[in-house]
């Protein structure tokens, strides 16, 4: 259909049941955020904001602040959405054959939606119109009860959610955001057997846990798949066991007692490129510093050279570094 065939329908001509339900929970949020959005412009509204017990401040850091709607939209809404549709939803979807035509929600994955608007219902920050109320609870029940699901006109299917589901903290999030991950078995099982394996986030074969070698990760053409398979054997064993040739070394003037070291990739990756291998500026949560590798372009021939480009900058500049974050 191009541009000029756009044609307008009234909503009591759209048929089947996806369609009725799908418009049936737009309307909903739309009211509801309406509500949202005016107890919020109120006086009152904002000094009931202001009170909510356990948020002695909306401000975030030194530096930022947040308003009320703000607060509550990035640590209830945002936060949820990231963890479980960006992260769960996402990862289940890899399991899912295309569903041409077919309307899906997902349980168990929509609760940033749920949350986010139970939360101004509890709280008696915003008055909710009572068949908005009835709808709520009824997403809170399939929420908590259900994974993906599927209404259709005479039957609705419902998938039954994870066995076993396993996840991190994601770094740098301010409202404990979490992402997939787990070293030895997969981050996700179902009943049936479907597995899904995540490594810090990333979804990867079976290999990457189970069976990383050198040989897999020369053949691996997705740089994020093979970046994972060489954190799991660890970058020092890589570069010992691939026979990478290191081109130059130094001392990162950001990261004082580490070396920067500049190595060639492999024939196999398909690509020329250069690998800088670095240690991470800051510890992890178990204390220890992490190496890992960066891809730089094929022409720089010093490790300041490439530890620079890193950050846009020369390698005589990063030279003059004091911290390195």
């Amino acid at each position: 259909m191009g541009r000029a065939d756009v044609v307008s329908i009234s909503i009591d001509s759209l048929d089947g049941a996806p369609t009725r339900i799908a418009h049936m929970l737009s309307a909903s949020r739309t009211r509801m955020n309406a509500r949202i959005a005016g107890a919020h412009r109120t006086p009152w509204g904002e000094r009931q904001m202001t009170a909510i017990p356990g948020v002695p401040s909306w401000r975030v850091s030194e530096d930022t602040a947040m308003s009320a709607y703000q607060f509550l939209r990035a640590s209830i809404w945002d936060s949820l959405h990231t963890s479980l549709f960006d992260g769960v939803a996402a990862a289940i979807r890899t399991l899912m054959p295309p569903f041409v035509g077919a309307v899906t929600w997902y349980g168990q994955q929509e609760a940033h939606r749920v949350a986010y608007y139970d939360y101004y219902r509890r709280s008696r920050l915003a008055m909710f119109r009572p068949e908005d109320l009835d709808l709520l609870a009824v997403l809170a029940t399939l929420t908590r009860a259900t994974g993906w699901w599927w209404a259709f006109d005479d039957v609705c299917v419902m998938a039954e959610r994870p066995t076993a589901l396993h996840t991190e903290t994601a770094p740098n999030g301010q409202f404990n955001q979490q992402r997939l991950h787990r070293d030895d078995e997969p981050a996700i099982e179902f009943t049936d057997g479907q597995q899904v394996f995540a490594h810090h986030g990333t979804i990867i074969p079976a290999w990457v846990v189970r069976e990383p070698t050198v040989e897999r990760i020369a053949r691996e053409r997705n740089v994020e798949v093979r970046r994972c398979a060489i954190e799991r054997i660890g970058w020092d064993t890589y570069v010992d066991t691939a026979g990478l040739d290191e081109i130059d070394q130094a001392d990162d003037p950001g990261n004082t007692g580490n070396r920067l070291r500049l190595y060639t990739t492999p024939d196999g990756w398909g690509r020329r490129e250069r690998i800088l291998l670095v240690v991470n500026g800051s510890t992890e949560r178990d204390g220890q510093r992490r190496r890992y590798g960066l891809r730089v372009p094929p022409w720089i021939g010093s490790a300041l050279d490439a530890a620079g480009w890193t950050y846009g900058i020369r390698g005589s500049d990063y030279a003059r570094l004091a911290r390195r974050t």
